[in-house]
């Protein structure tokens, strides 16, 4: 199959691009080139061709051949998502619209969007939050555009035109673009540099958590589960008793730096920002497809072992090499990016 797939070059992108090749596909790169030069470590060649281009500048043509899209891209986190509220909707949401539109134009068969777990906001639910009976309340603008967007692709799903949408919890686990501004990369990665980890909150908040390679897994059985099971349905994306307090996090990091020293300072005092997810849907429904492997353990040695291979340190931990906001704010600073995050002529 001939996919497309945007933000190939990012942090979960450059991990599925080769496993989409290695799977016998044909993988066309859509990628604006904001983290271009945030590697960490080589990164496999396993696209047939790069369209070096900003999502809010797709046109009909980079459809030609297309079978299926798989639309990473977009401002990831809250964070990113507060740099300009105003850019966030313009990527996250209307060029989320105009690629889907465009992809059903072209003959596409199946779009595959990553959602996230942000939609649902804050809860205080006993119960895990499922897909399709918990209340979306999204607070950020992230999170609102995301679903936003989501809302928007599943009224394009029919029978020609198969629309999956999946909510990732919060991954871990290494890349050759990694991120350290997600919960359980950052916990291992300041064990790793500075042999402390410090826990501001009291540590009792609930966060779901994924590894990148489960990600990948999800996102490719999206492309290959029967439509039937697919077809307008989103799915959180996750493991069985994928769900852990942040204490149950720092520990785990603690256990992958058996050396480095664990501190809950609880200046934070208890964080309203808890909640559980359920992953009945996709381990049931999606079970000849979707069959996660990884856990906080293995993820842990996993990136000790990678940090140790590239010589990782504090700098490139608290840097941009490894924080996306920081890496924006930098090119916007040096006139690399303009005020739209547009590339400048001299830098494209």
């Amino acid at each position: 199959m001939r996919v497309l797939l945007t933000g190939n070059n990012g942090y979960i992108g450059s991990v599925l691009a080769p496993r989409l090749a290695a799977k016998g596909h044909q993988v066309v790169g859509f990628d604006s080139g904001y983290y271009r030069d945030c590697g960490i470590g080589a990164a496999p060649q396993s696209v047939v061709t790069q369209i070096a281009k900003d999502i809010r500048q797709v046109t009909a043509a980079d459809f030609d051949g297309i079978e299926a899209v798989i639309h990473l891209a977009a401002l990831s986190n809250d964070p990113l998502g507060a740099f300009d509220e105003t850019l966030t909707t313009a990527i996250n949401y209307e060029a989320t619209r105009a690629i889907a539109r465009l992809s059903k134009a072209a003959g596409v068969r199946r779009f595959v969007y990553a959602s996230t777990q942000s939609i649902y906001g804050i809860s205080n639910a006993d119960e895990p939050l499922d897909e399709d009976t918990s209340i979306k309340n999204p607070l950020t603008a992230y999170a609102k555009t995301k679903w936003a967007a989501e809302c928007e692709l599943k009224k394009l799903n029919d029978d020609r035109f198969t629309v999956v949408c999946f909510r990732p919890s919060t991954v871990f686990g290494a890349s050759p673009r990694l991120r350290c501004d997600i919960v359980f990369n950052n916990l291992v990665a300041c064990a790793y540099t500075t042999g402390r980890i410090e826990i501001k909150s009291d540590g009792t908040p609930w966060r779901p958590v994924v590894h990148v390679a489960d990600v990948c897994r999800a996102f490719c059985a999206g492309l290959e589960a029967p439509a039937e099971l697919v077809a307008g349905q989103a799915f959180n994306v996750g493991i069985k008793d994928g769900n852990y307090t942040v204490r149950q996090l720092a520990e785990a990091a603690q256990r992958a730096v058996p050396n480095s020293e664990l501190v809950f300072t609880g200046e934070h005092g208890a964080d309203s920002r808890t909640y559980r997810v359920s992953f009945d849907k996709i381990l049931t429904v999606l079970k000849d497809y979707y069959q996660p492997t990884w856990d906080l353990d293995r993820g842990g040695a996993e990136l000790v072992t990678f940090f140790k291979k590239n010589s990782f340190t504090e700098a490139m931990f608290r840097g941009r090499t490894c924080n996306r906001l920081a890496q924006l704010e930098y090119l916007v600073k040096t006139n690399r990016l303009d005020a739209n995050l547009f590339w400048q002529q001299t830098h494209g």
